[in-house]
């Protein structure tokens, strides 16, 4: 079921990811069990899980950035905007958790040269009618 949804739903990361950590260029040269096994396998920053759990973090970047923040709390707690209630520290944490803000861009892959030309030549015209 996990390799269904990974190929599914996240196909070239999952791609990239068994590329990058087995050397397996060629997911139809490995038998299904295998792959699957291996699939599940990948730590969790890799590409793929990282989709598939709608991360932007890491749990040790997670981590680093609560600490970031309660140690900017405690160095602005000494300061006289403190006092006075302005200028808090913004959290480097709620940036990483909030996903409303994330900008939505567009992602396209070329299948061949003459593909890719095409797409930059739209975009290019695109660019100069603005």
């Amino acid at each position: 079921m996990g390799l269904a949804l990974m190929m599914g739903r996240h196909r070239e990361a999952l791609e990239c990811d068994l590329a990058e950590t087995y050397h397996i260029l060629d997911l139809n040269a490995v038998p299904g069990r295998k792959l699957a096994t291996l699939a599940m396998g990948l730590r969790e920053n890799s590409r793929v899980m990282m989709a598939m759990g709608e991360r932007r973090a890491t749990t040790g970047e997670m981590l680093n950035a609560a600490m970031v923040d309660r140690l900017s709390l405690l160095v602005w707690a000494k300061t006289k905007d403190a006092q006075h209630g302005r200028n808090r520290p913004k959290s480097v944490l709620e940036g990483l958790l909030d996903r409303e803000r994330e900008e939505k861009r567009e992602i396209y892959a070329a299948e061949d040269v003459a593909d890719f030309e095409a797409r930059r030549a739209a975009i290019m015209k695109a660019g100069e009618n603005q």
